[in-house]
């Protein structure tokens, strides 16, 4: 006799909060924290914060998060006071867009 199964959107909201969901979802953060930190540019010799941008990249775990509030997530940033600007660039400042690279490269 084939095995049946019913699935529960509750049981499946419970999966989508769970510890073991939460400890993917921080295992591929750190992942591509990895490799955002591994391709971030660094300034030249007369930076005066030379790596400040590769050495502030976080990652957090939340356990509602989503756009719903319903699922574990992990955020990956940058506390780099000038963090957006190396991101998406400025008028004068070429776009590097690090973490969004390292997301396509690591995040599996």
């Amino acid at each position: 006799m084939p095995a049946k199964f019913k699935m529960s959107k509750r049981g499946v909201g419970q999966l989508l909060r769970s510890d073991m969901i939460l400890a993917e979802m921080v295992r591929r953060a750190e992942v591509i924290k990895g490799v955002a930190q591994g391709i971030a540019p660094v300034g030249g010799p007369a930076d005066p914060h030379r790596g400040l941008y590769k050495d502030s990249f976080f990652v957090q775990p939340v356990r509602r998060g989503g756009r719903r509030r319903d699922r574990a997530v992990a955020i990956v940033g940058n506390t780099a006071p000038y963090g957006a600007h190396v991101e998406y660039g400025t008028e004068r400042v070429q776009a590097h867009h690090v973490l969004l690279r390292a997301a396509q490269a690591g995040g599996r």
